[in-house]
């Protein structure tokens, strides 16, 4: 990665009670637990702590109240170091299905939005935990038909518009459209490990980004958990795709 984006500031503002029932309306809460990611680091599990995440990613209507309310968001005003040209550049189509999931949105421009919200972007950790589950099971990645389901999910051609949220299935956390629907920003995108050459090796060249993806991996096998790897690895917080959203996601703080 050219540069490494900054985590200071993110603190949520506030702490989780009566005053922010409204922020937790459309959240599901996620229990606390681990699980083995696809490359390790200095453990073979990672601890996750209780939390709160969007039952679905948000939705063109959302993101337009949020421009209203912060027109420095808007296509007109945005600065190029927040987004390239590419932001919101289909948004009069966008426009014509408000319940479809908002794209074309630079990872600077989704983690204002959360903000906004008294929440954060999902670390990759999360994002994953909460990935593994299929409608029945919490850790679905033993069952054949939900890897399919996802590999012909990648297979597919991805289209400008989108489908309403709720369009695919509802996993066991309570979440929707986890896969199906869009990719999503993570908070910590650019910091995936996955060779010497990587972004984030500070001995190296930031630029590359194609190395020995397999190196380090837990499982070997998991083809879905290396394409959404290899995507992250891939984009600039500044970039802004066409078949790229955001949900957000909150500290169960007392």
């Amino acid at each position: 990665m050219p540069y490494n984006l900054p985590l200071v500031g993110l603190t949520l503002l506030g702490f989780i009670g009566n005053s922010q029932t409204k922020e937790l309306e459309g959240m599901a809460f996620i229990k606390s637990g681990r699980y083995a990611p696809l490359y390790k680091t200095t453990q073979e599990f990672v601890e996750i702590e209780g939390f709160y995440f969007d039952e679905t990613a948000v939705t063109v209507a959302q993101y337009a109240l949020f421009m209203e309310e912060n027109p420095q968001w808007k296509k007109d005003n945005i600065k190029s170091l927040f987004a390239e040209e590419s932001y919101l550049s289909n948004w009069e189509e966008q426009k014509q299905n408000p319940k479809a999931p908002i794209t074309y949105v630079s990872w600077f421009a989704a983690n204002a939005y959360c903000q906004s919200k008294n929440k954060r972007l999902p670390t990759i950790d999360e994002w994953e935990y909460v990935g593994l589950a299929d409608e029945n099971n919490l850790d679905a990645r033993t069952q054949k038909s939900y890897n399919q389901y996802i590999l012909d999910w990648y297979e597919r051609p991805k289209s400008s518009s989108f489908p309403e949220v709720k369009s695919t299935f509802k996993n066991a956390w309570g979440i929707y459209d986890m896969h199906g629907l869009v990719w999503e920003w993570t908070l910590d995108f650019n910091a995936i490990l996955i060779s010497g050459e990587s972004r984030k090796d500070g001995t190296t060249d930031r630029n590359l980004f194609c190395g020995s993806a397999s190196i380090g991996a837990a499982d070997l096998m998991n083809y879905a958990a290396f394409i959404r790897y290899a995507f992250r690895g891939s984009v600039e917080a500044k970039f802004a795709i066409k078949n790229l959203g955001f949900r957000c996601a909150c500290d169960a703080t007392n």
